[in-house]
């Protein structure tokens, strides 16, 4: 009976360890199984994260393949643009060293004629020379005048007749009367340099337009007085060479001003 009695107990108790293990296994594999699922569950929404994700990134790759092939056919065009402008360019300003080339030589001739129709007088009396694309037919005082004097003497009207020859056949050239003197200040008919300057180059205006017929509307009449010398007043030559009357001949510009404002 003893023995039985230990073989039922120890069959008891090896049925009974069994069945503990057998539920510690399965609730380990249920553990496992929904650790599992739920591993499965976070990779599932990771992988439509990711999903969702790339969705983004290649329609914002779409995007900016779109602008970059709209900013290449903009940045060609623009240099298709910029190509004409650096041509218009290009061609504006060799029109532009066309006609300021063809000015000087306009000018150069000019200037040599004039000096050619003076030839007769000497250098200490006139002087031709061109100076900022200008022609400057400068007449001393003696040639012109007496001292103090507005009066102009018979040779410096041989002068004068010479140049309004070449004004008169030049016409669109405009025509600018100067008068200067030395710093002596003046004394008798006229109250200072200023008055006498601008009566004398006054003088040679009306010889110029009402003897000589050149275009009242081409020449002006201006008087420097002392104030523009060409040589120190400190000296009697200096004040002589100052003592003058410039014609200055400025040939018309209006085309290359009008290829400048276009």
């Amino acid at each position: 009976m003893i023995i039985k009695k230990i073989a039922l107990i120890s069959i008891s108790a090896t049925l009974c360890l069994g069945s503990c293990v057998s539920k510690r296994k399965f609730h380990a594999a249920q553990s496992r199984v929904k650790n599992l699922q739920m591993d499965s569950t976070g990779t599932h929404s990771k992988l439509k994260e990711c999903n969702s994700a790339l969705y983004e990134l290649n329609k914002e790759k779409e995007s900016v393949q779109r602008d970059l092939q709209s900013l290449s056919s903009s940045s060609q065009a623009s240099l298709n643009s910029s190509k004409m402008t650096i041509a218009e360019q290009a061609k504006r300003l060799k029109d532009m060293q066309t006609l300021i080339q063809a000015q000087k030589d306009v000018t150069n001739k000019l200037k040599k004629t004039i000096a050619d129709a003076l030839v007769n007088f000497k250098p200490d009396e006139l002087t031709v020379s061109i100076k900022d694309g200008k022609i400057y037919v400068s007449l001393q005082e003696k040639l012109l005048f007496k001292s103090g004097s507005d009066v102009v003497d018979p040779k410096g009207k041989e002068a004068l007749q010479s140049v309004a020859t070449i004004l008169n056949s030049n016409r669109d050239i405009s025509v600018l009367i100067e008068g200067h003197t030395d710093s002596i200040p003046m004394h008798g008919k006229f109250s200072d340099n200023w008055a006498l300057s601008v009566s004398r180059a006054t003088s040679i205006v009306r010889i110029l337009t009402n003897d000589y017929k050149v275009e009242a509307n081409r020449v002006t009449a201006s008087g420097k007085g002392e104030f523009a010398p060409v040589n120190s007043n400190a000296t009697l030559e200096g004040r002589s060479r100052n003592r003058r009357t410039e014609i200055i001949l400025s040939p018309d510009l209006s085309e290359l001003f009008k290829l400048i404002n276009n």
